[in-house]
C-alpha cells in the first residue's frame, strides 16, 4: 500500500509505515477486582482535572472526528471506532457530514515537528498554559501515542469562556473600595473573567468541557501494533482526560496498553474502561470535583457488580 500526503495544521505528513489491521470483537470483558475501594482508587487515579475549575472535563457538543497521515482506509476504521465508542458510552455524536472538526488524529513519524508547528501557529490548540515555559513543555512528545487538550468552562446560564491563561478580551471593571481614601473606587482586572454560579458548596454550576483534542500517534514507535487496538486506545484518549498514560492501572484497562512493565495490560476496551466511559458522560457536571470522582467509582460499581 503506497504512502499518501496530507496536509494538516500546516505540516506536510509523509508516513511511510503501516500498522496491521485486525477488527477487533465490540468489548472485551477482563475481569478485575470490584471491590469499592479498588474502583474509587482507579476513578482517582484516572481522572485528570482541569486547571481552571479542577473538576472532569468531557464533551458537551458533539464530537466531530477526523484523521489524517495513514491510506483512507485505515483513518476511516479508526474514525468509525471511536464514534461507535462515542454512542454506546452516551458521548454526544455530531451527524453532520459538513460538522467542524474537534477532534484531530494525526499518524504522523515526525509528531515533534508538528506540535512544533502547532505551537508557533496555534499554540491555543495545546490546552491551558499560564506562561512560555509551560508552553513548550506542553509542546513536547513525549509517548508514541500523545493527546493534547484545550477546555472550556461553562457558567450557570451558558456562557462558553475557553481556558486560557491569556488575558481575554477587556477583562472585568468592578467598584470596590478605594485602597487610600474614602469610597468607591472603578478597579479595573485585566486578567478576570466573570462567571455566574450558585455559591453552593454542593455545586457552583461551572461545568469543564472538551473544546479541542489533538491526538498524535507515531507509527514508527507502534510496529506490530493491531489497529484495533490503536484505534481503542485513541477513542478513550478522545473521549476522556486521564491523568497518566505511564501508570499502570489496578484494574486490566486500555490505556496500560503502552505502560511500561505493567502486567494488566489488554489490547481491547475494557468493561473497566466502558463503565468509566460511561458513567463520565452520566455524572453532574457542575458538582465538585470530589462529588464527581465518587458519582463515578460508585455507579461503575453498581454497572460492574450488577448491584
Amino acid at each position: 500500500m503506497g504512502c499518501i500526503r496530507l496536509v494538516i495544521l500546516g505540516l506536510v505528513l509523509t508516513p511511510s509505515l503501516v500498522l496491521p489491521v485486525r477488527t477487533p470483537s465490540e468489548t472485551v470483558t477482563v475481569t478485575g477486582t470490584r471491590s469499592r475501594e479498588v474502583l474509587h482508587d482507579f476513578v482517582q487515579s484516572f481522572a485528570a482535572p482541569t486547571r481552571l475549575t479542577g473538576k472532569i472535563a468531557r464533551w458537551m457538543d458533539g464530537i466531530c472526528p477526523v484523521a489524517a497521515g495513514l491510506p483512507s482506509g485505515f483513518t476511516s476504521f479508526v474514525i468509525r471506532r471511536l464514534k461507535d465508542v462515542a454512542g454506546k458510552v452516551g458521548a454526544p455524536v455530531d451527524g453532520n457530514a459538513s460538522c467542524k472538526p474537534n477532534i484531530e488524529v494525526v499518524f504522523t513519524t515526525a509528531p515533534q515537528a508538528l506540535l512544533d508547528n502547532i505551537k508557533k501557529k496555534q499554540s491555543s490548540l495545546l490546552g491551558y498554559y499560564d506562561n512560555a515555559s509551560q508552553r513548550d513543555r506542553l509542546a513536547t512528545v513525549t509517548r508514541p501515542i500523545q493527546a493534547w487538550y484545550a477546555t472550556a468552562t461553562r457558567d450557570l446560564h451558558g456562557k462558553i469562556q475557553v481556558d486560557s491563561g491569556k488575558t481575554m478580551g477587556a477583562g472585568l471593571e468592578i467598584w470596590l473600595p478605594c485602597p487610600t481614601t474614602t469610597g468607591l473606587c472603578l478597579m479595573h482586572f485585566p486578567n478576570a473573567n466573570a462567571y455566574a454560579v450558585t455559591g453552593s458548596r454542593l455545586g457552583d454550576g461551572l461545568r469543564s468541557s472538551f473544546h479541542h483534542v489533538i491526538i498524535v500517534t507515531d507509527p514508527s514507535k507502534l510496529v506490530g501494533t493491531e489497529m484495533g487496538a490503536l484505534a481503542d486506545y485513541i477513542a478513550m484518549l478522545a473521549l476522556a482526560q486521564l491523568e497518566s498514560l505511564d501508570t499502570c492501572q489496578q484494574l486490566p484497562s486500555i490505556v496500560n496498553m503502552l505502560a511500561q512493565n505493567c502486567e494488566k495490560k489488554s489490547n481491547a476496551l475494557t468493561e473497566n474502561g466502558l463503565a468509566y466511559l460511561h458513567r463520565l458522560y452520566k455524572m453532574s457536571p457542575d458538582t465538585t470535583p470530589g462529588i464527581q470522582k465518587d458519582q463515578v467509582s460508585y455507579q461503575m460499581e453498581r454497572d460492574l457488580t450488577g448491584r
